[in-house]
């Protein structure tokens, strides 16, 4: 997931994920006990990883450990506990395929059903190489469609899927081709699962978020696994920051629940990794292991993706199932060790990757990837802009950049955090100015002229954004999302 600014739309398209990772190489090892994972969390803490994390473990017994470090709270010290919610992004996922596997063994829909007889007759779902798109191609990820749909354009950019609607995802889906078959490749898709998760609600004759309860969370134990916080849960909901550390608003996706809308507390994520182990018993177990079942390979040497995870084997032989999720402000993983029966979850308030460290709790040998916080020149080009002007920031930065000052890394990104940072703070034609500046600096790069279109547009710049959208795709004649944007603001 490296992009250079996450809360402008652009860069959506990564930000969204269940993060794609290389498999690591597994090593059977003994998973680690909570007096060596605290001083771990602490030391990730301390070096602006992210501003808290909690840990839960489970073993073979069923036993727990939670270790937690940092705060959730934007103002004050208060340790993560085993009642702190959080975003937990495409680990939705999995709740999704469950109930797609929970309802094939009930013989409500098949694998093989194509998604056209779930939708209306107005939608005109490709047919490719006379392979019609199946329901088991939206849960493996084999559609072909991208991580995210071209056709997003929201209100707000800082609560980008609160108004993107059923019809755009119809939209979308009927314009989408390819020049390979569905089931051919896989490619990581969100606007697929969404869909998924829309036609499963349709079956059920009921919303996402109340299947889910009814059909795994109620016979779970999971009380705190919700889209919709009540007020005791909103109250304990973990304040979500950037890479930068800057606290961002929560994200809201009606449309598309099922690819990452919920929201939960370490206490029901290990009560579900627990059951997917086989370790708390549940007349779900038998939809777990066909949800399990491997579907299609990865690249090489990344695994094989099942209904929902990715299956990966160590040099040992042992079966590891992964999914982790990604919002705006949030990271969640859960790891299992099939073989063992052993799983870590992860849940941290940052944008920051934390995937590493469930490796290292659960394989120790596997060892943690050192975090270096690398947004010093953001912070001072930000902390110029707001307390003199942007004129004497941008000043500020040709002269470090001259200078080469030692510690300051010079990329897109830093000036695009900069720029969304000032629009947050309402400041637009100082956020604007920053980002002509980045396309100075980086006149190659289409996603910085994607970002200074959407910023004109949004400021009323019409020739301006179409000018901007135009470079972008001059430059990346596949950046669909810029063609769209270019065409609606011609419009």
């Amino acid at each position: 997931m490296q992009f250079l600014q996450h809360n402008s739309q652009p860069f959506l398209k990564s930000i969204f994920t269940g993060l794609l990772i290389t498999t690591t190489c597994f090593v059977g090892s003994a998973q680690l006990p909570a007096d060596e994972i605290k001083p771990i969390l602490e030391k990730e803490v301390y070096q602006k990883r992210s501003p808290g994390i909690i840990v839960g473990t489970i073993d073979a017994t069923g036993k727990r450990q939670i270790v937690a470090a940092g705060t959730w709270k934007e103002k004050g010290q208060v340790l993560p506990d085993e009642k702190t919610m959080y975003e937990i992004g495409s680990i939705t996922k999995v709740f999704t395929s469950l109930l797609l596997a929970d309802m094939v063994l009930k013989k409500q829909v098949n694998l093989d059903d194509p998604v056209s007889k779930y939708l209306p007759a107005s939608v005109q779902v490709p047919v490719i190489k006379n392979q019609p798109i199946t329901l088991l191609h939206l849960a493996n990820h084999s559609v072909g469609w991208p991580r995210m749909p071209d056709n997003y354009d929201p209100k707000s950019l800082d609560n980008p899927f609160a108004d993107y609607t059923i019809e755009q995802t119809y939209d979308y889906i009927s314009r989408a081709t390819f020049d390979y078959a569905p089931g051919t490749w896989f490619k990581y898709s969100n606007v697929g699962y969404g869909l998924l998760g829309h036609i499963l609600s349709q079956v059920a004759g009921k919303p996402y978020e109340t299947l889910v309860k009814e059909r795994i969370c109620t016979p779970l134990n999971m009380p705190n696994t919700t889209i919709t916080l009540a007020p005791a849960q909103k109250a304990v909901l973990a304040m979500g920051h950037n890479e930068t550390g800057t606290a961002v608003e929560n994200w809201d996706m009606p449309a598309i629940a099922g690819t990452g809308a919920l929201r939960s507390n370490i206490n029901d994520l290990l009560n579900f990794a627990g059951a997917n182990l086989g370790i708390i018993k549940t007349d779900l177990y038998p939809a777990m292991q066909l949800a399990h079942t491997p579907r299609i390979s990865k690249r090489p040497d990344d695994g094989e993706v099942t209904l929902g995870w990715t299956l990966v084997k160590s040099k040992e032989g042992d079966e590891y199932l992964w999914k982790d999720g990604t919002t705006a402000g949030y990271r969640s993983i859960m790891l299992l060790n099939r073989t063992k029966k052993t799983g870590v979850v992860i849940l941290a308030n940052t944008l920051n990757p934390i995937n590493d460290l469930a490796y290292h709790i659960l394989a120790p040998t596997v060892p943690v990837k050192p975090y270096r916080y690398i947004w010093a020149l953001h912070d001072l080009v930000l902390e110029t802009a707001k307390k003199k002007n942007v004129d004497k920031a941008i000043e500020e930065y040709k002269t470090m950049k001259v200078s080469r000052s030692p510690g300051l890394i010079f990329d897109p990104a830093q000036l695009n955090y900069v720029a969304n940072d000032l629009r947050i703070a309402k400041k637009m034609s100082a956020a604007i100015k920053i980002l002509e500046l980045n396309a100075q600096e980086y006149p190659d790069n289409s996603m910085v002229f994607e970002t200074l279109g959407e910023y004109y547009k949004r400021s009323g710049k019409k020739k301006e954004a179409m000018e901007a959208f135009e470079k972008a795709v001059a430059l990346d004649a596949k950046n669909e999302h810029a063609k769209w944007l270019l065409e609606k603001t011609k419009n």
